[in-house]
């Protein structure tokens, strides 16, 4: 941009300085410097300096054109590149490769409960609306599972302790609603690990850190 100005500046430096040349020439045809031209001489060389004038025009009437494209694609790109910077930050976190903060519930688990009792709770979390899940510090991303018997269960080969908490991020009543209605998972949990407590708590704002491992895949390749 500063060159292109410095460009539109030395351009209409030369215009001004032409026509001042062409005044002179016109002033001065008595002069002793244009004594020895001709009147047809004088002609062409007003004429010469007519035509370099109207090139200049010209020149500086595109560099102008070209300034104020530049600041439209210049405006335009830097809207552009905010939007997409936007969205790259919400992907990130949603993916779970950056930390998220909102409202949502916690849900502490204590006593003897399986893997797969656990996955049924996360699954339900999921199906029930939650944006973004964790378990105690380890986020819950595609491809993350809880496995184990009751007091070895383990996540992203962190071993869970008991009791443990899952945080959810969420609505917090939809999430609540969802998990502690007559028969939902948290009845159905209760039925199948009877010495296992499940407490569902809604909380106004929970933190949950991002994912430790690469979501970087192995087989499949971006295609646009």
């Amino acid at each position: 941009m500063h060159q292109v100005r410095s460009q539109l500046t030395i351009a209409a430096v030369a215009l001004l300085l032409g026509v001042l040349v062409v005044v002179q020439l016109r002033g001065q045809q008595e002069a002793n410097a244009l004594a020895g031209l001709s009147a047809q001489e004088l002609t062409v060389l007003v004429g010469n300096l007519d035509a370099h004038n109207e090139q200049l025009r010209k020149e500086v009437a595109a560099l102008e054109a070209q300034q104020a494209d530049i600041a439209a694609a210049e405006s335009r790109g830097d809207s552009s590149v905010d939007g997409i910077r936007s969205d790259l930050a919400r992907v990130r976190a949603w993916a779970g490769l950056d930390p998220v903060m909102g409202e949502g519930v916690t849900i502490t688990v204590s006593g003897p409960i399986g893997g797969p009792g656990v996955e049924d709770l996360l699954n339900e979390l999921l199906t029930a609306g939650a944006e973004a899940v964790a378990v105690e510090e380890v986020r819950v991303v595609p491809g993350s599972v809880v496995a184990g018997p009751p007091g070895g269960l383990s996540i992203e080969n962190t071993a869970i302790n008991d009791p443990f908490e899952i945080r959810a991020i969420g609505s917090r009543e939809a999430l609540t609603g969802s998990l502690t209605r007559i028969g939902g998972i948290v009845a159905q949990l209760s039925a199948t690990y009877p010495s296992a407590v499940v407490t569902v708590t809604p909380v106004d704002a929970l933190r949950l850190p991002p994912t430790t491992r690469s979501l970087q895949p192995a087989f499949g390749t971006p295609r646009l």
